[in-house]
């Protein structure tokens, strides 16, 4: 038997912009407080996370057929405290409210008070998290239903919010790119720990009811098989990984073979930083993926 999805792209589009403004906050906060030379990157990742986290909430409302559309349903759901979704509405738009004030005084050239900044991250945190959650409450998929998902959402809203500053910083701004080394080292470690959680997120689900197994079936060998091995394993996952170990050889060679005076037209730095610039792009795009398949995906517990 078949299955429609109860939920389609554009909540998987939502969970995707959440998930990467949130990172985007964490990494230019964390940019901010420990490469403040870094100027512009900082800024852009500002700007990105608020402009991802307000689009998704956009597409939250309309999902949801509220805001634009039914603001009376919206305003039902924000009155429902024991919702779910009530607090992630909650989360997001104090996200954004937070983002927008730190955008704004960033362009006034006005600083930005270290609480503020962490109450963002808090919320941020929470909003990558609660993604994960969101899915969760419909307990009749399996897939879905899983403690193993909102910490998976975490560590990918993290690593696409990561990239997506890089990846501005290494195309416009490529100087300052080596003052975030330390982010760029942690970011390292993330596709390997959302390696690990995917696999978990897998062997618990499709042991957990034939609907788990019929799920990861789907994923593994059925109909999404080939968006899962080819887009988000090779594109998503491993691209990257192999990118970053080619980049790193290739950073730690540079001052040999160009020397400290040639570094900025060195022919290696700039296969290094293309290298990093097509890491980055595919993790973004493993990000989504992860998300689209995990909604498409999923199948229910049929009650008999």
């Amino acid at each position: 038997m078949e299955f429609e999805p109860i939920w389609g792209a554009p909540i998987a589009m939502y969970l995707f912009l959440a998930g990467l403004g949130a990172g985007a906050f964490v990494a230019a906060t964390a940019a901010g407080r420990m490469a403040p030379q870094a100027k512009r990157t900082v800024r852009a990742g500002r700007v990105i996370a608020l402009g991802a986290v307000a689009v998704g909430l956009v597409l939250l409302m309309v999902d949801a057929k509220g805001g634009f559309l039914h603001p009376w349903r919206f305003a039902l759901l924000l009155g429902n405290v024991q919702s779910v979704m009530t607090w992630g509405v909650v989360f997001l738009a104090a996200l954004v409210v937070i983002a927008a004030v730190v955008v704004v005084r960033d362009l006034l050239k006005k600083s930005v008070p270290f609480g503020l900044e962490a109450t963002g991250c808090g919320f941020a945190i929470a909003v990558a998290m609660y993604t994960g959650v969101l899915l969760g409450v419909v307990k009749t998929f399996p897939l879905w239903n899983s403690a193993v998902l909102p910490f998976l959402f975490l560590v990918s809203a993290m690593s696409t919010g990561v990239c997506a500053v890089f990846l501005f910083a290494r195309l416009v701004c490529p100087n300052e790119v080596e003052k975030l080394a330390f982010l760029e080292h942690v970011h390292g470690w993330l596709p390997w720990v959302e390696t690990v959680l995917v696999v978990a997120l897998l062997f618990f689900v499709g042991l957990s009811s034939e609907a788990g197994a019929a799920s990861v079936a789907a994923l593994l060998t059925g109909q999404w098989a080939l968006v899962f091995w080819l887009g988000f394993v090779v594109v998503g996952l491993a691209l990257p990984l192999v990118l970053h170990l080619v980049q790193g050889r290739v950073g730690a060679g540079v001052r040999d073979a160009c020397g400290a005076e040639v570094h900025g037209a060195c022919p290696r730095v700039e296969s290094g930083r293309a290298c990093g610039a097509v890491s980055d792009a595919a993790t973004i795009v493993g990000g989504f993926l992860l998300r689209y398949l995990v909604v498409m995906a999923a199948l229910p517990v049929v009650l008999l």
